[in-house]
């Protein structure tokens, strides 16, 4: 197989539970690139949050990618955008006035700033620290809202994640989807955002056969990306419907599967 593309999620995929970045795994990726490998950051995050692991693995040296909002903004590493892909502004109110009924924190943002009700809310200072951005609280959300986001972020008690996400999913329009992107998030935007989509498309934009690409994940999010991959990767620590829709497994995240994958195939 020539691998030419490696697309990584990054919580509880490339970063440990603690946030960092293995020695280990970073010297692996870096050698990767340095054979001409390119490195794509696929998270829900905002393109920001995604800056600084994007620093740390020299990505604009070596041509990366960045796919933010589960695919919805895919950007080359300088801020160009190749696409964006957004709600739209009644259909985003509609769904938030929805959401003050339900037991959520609610989180939208414009790339450069979260919006909230309350700073104090669940999560959200974890949010704006993981994303190494600021907060506003504006009060009614639905009333204040006046530009069209990708998604919603959705903070939800762990507890209650798989019930909230049924109420959700049963208020939804088609074209929209909730899914959950950690144990204690959802996200709701257009269904024709994932990963595997995104994935497809930088392969396109690059011209390259997306046979040619791995992808490592763990979470709901990271199934249309791994299966859209030549190669499918669960990390040992995915949710079991991951590892099911993925081609193999490695060790977890806090194990270095990622370098052991790759030597494991012979990538590095």
């Amino acid at each position: 197989m020539d691998v030419q593309i490696i697309a990584l999620d990054i919580d509880g995929t490339l970063t440990d539970d603690r946030k960092n970045i293995s020695n280990l795994t970073l010297e692996a990726l870096i050698e990767a690139e340095k054979k001409g490998i390119r490195l794509v950051l696929a998270s829900a995050r905002p393109a920001s949050g995604l800056f600084s692991i994007r620093d740390q693995l020299k990505m604009e040296q070596f041509g990366g990618i960045l796919m933010s909002y589960n695919g919805g903004r895919i950007t080359d590493c300088a801020g160009n955008t190749f696409y964006e892909i957004s709600m739209g502004l009644t259909m985003t109110r509609r769904i938030l006035r929805f959401l003050e009924e339900l037991p959520v924190t609610v989180i939208v943002d414009d790339g450069k700033m979260f919006y909230v009700t309350d700073k104090n809310g669940y999560k959200v200072e974890y949010e704006c620290r993981n994303n190494q951005m600021q907060c506003t609280e504006v009060g009614n959300l639905a009333d204040w809202l006046t530009f069209s986001p990708i998604k919603i972020l959705l903070a939800v008690n762990p507890m209650k994640i798989y019930e909230v996400q049924e109420q959700i999913r049963n208020f939804l329009p088609e074209d929209l989807t909730v899914v959950r992107t950690a144990a204690f998030y959802l996200e709701i935007f257009p269904r024709r955002i994932n990963k595997g989509q995104g994935l497809c498309d930088i392969c396109r934009i690059l011209k390259i056969d997306v046979r040619n690409s791995i992808a490592f994940g763990d979470s709901e999010n990271d199934i249309p990306m791994l299966k859209a991959a030549g190669i499918g990767i669960a990390m040992k620590n995915a949710e079991i419907d991951v590892k099911k829709a993925s081609d193999m497994s490695t060790l977890s995240n806090n194990e270095d599967g990622i370098p052991y994958a790759l030597r494991a195939l012979n990538v590095i």
